[in-house]
């Protein structure tokens, strides 16, 4: 029995180790080499539903240099005010977001955008602890092996921006005909709204609440100012 334990030891140490291993390089490799697809790309996919249109993929990569500083400015002022000085996690947001859900019927999330970025990259959709424990381990690593530079353009390349549409580069031509790179303040800052239910909000057709949720963006984005990424 005790070298039965200790054999199952050795191979669950052995596991542990290689998707250590497997993880770190996975991040590693990531830092060099855009990312194809993600899960939840390939879930979409599966989902489709004929009733509510054709089906539709588009994806189309850009650099962050071609993608509208108009773009990254929006998105820390949406999503994560912090984002330059945290190490992957905000605290401070986390402490504010639990605050206000005590007196708040809408719940109010902090995730940063690392965050994000390893939910979207790396990890399946899901709302277990075990997600969350694996979501916060690749955020960390990734803050570790990545620069913000890098963080910020991967995640602009793989949000979810509406019914088959990944990217701002994608999104921008499809919403808007032209590039990322052209992208103003006002549409950048329409994009960020719809990044909370991307398949609920149409930038193309904003709601009363999207238009007031620009404005706010827009203020914010002002507030901030320029996001200097390198």
């Amino acid at each position: 029995m005790k070298s039965f334990i200790n054999r199952l030891f050795k191979l669950f140490a052995i596991t542990m180790l290689i998707a250590l291993l497997f993880s770190i390089s996975w991040v590693i490799l990531y830092k060099f080499v855009d990312p194809p697809l993600t899960v939840l790309m390939v879930k979409r996919m599966f989902q489709h539903d004929e009733k509510k249109g054709d089906f539709r993929f588009e994806k189309d990569w850009a650099d962050i240099d071609e993608i509208s500083p108009n773009m990254v400015q929006a998105v820390v002022a949406a999503e994560d005010n912090n984002f330059m000085t945290h190490f992957g996690v905000d605290w401070e947001a986390i402490q504010k977001a639990r605050q206000i859900n005590k007196h708040s019927r809408i719940k109010h999330g902090a995730s940063t955008i690392t965050q994000q970025t390893a939910k979207n990259v790396f990890l399946f959709p899901s709302r277990t602890y075990f997600r969350k424990g694996l979501e916060l381990y690749f955020t960390f690593l990734i803050e570790i092996c990545w620069s913000k530079e890098r963080i910020m353009e991967v995640y602009l390349n793989v949000i979810e921006m509406g019914r088959g549409i990944y990217g701002v580069e994608a999104a921008s031509q499809f919403y808007y005909k032209k590039s990322a790179k052209k992208l103003s303040k006002r549409e950048a800052a329409m994009f960020a709204t719809i990044l909370p239910s991307p398949l609920k909000r149409n930038p193309a057709k904003p709601s009363r609440y999207m238009v007031a949720f620009q404005a706010r963006i827009i203020g914010l984005m002002d507030k901030i100012g320029p996001v200097e990424l390198k």
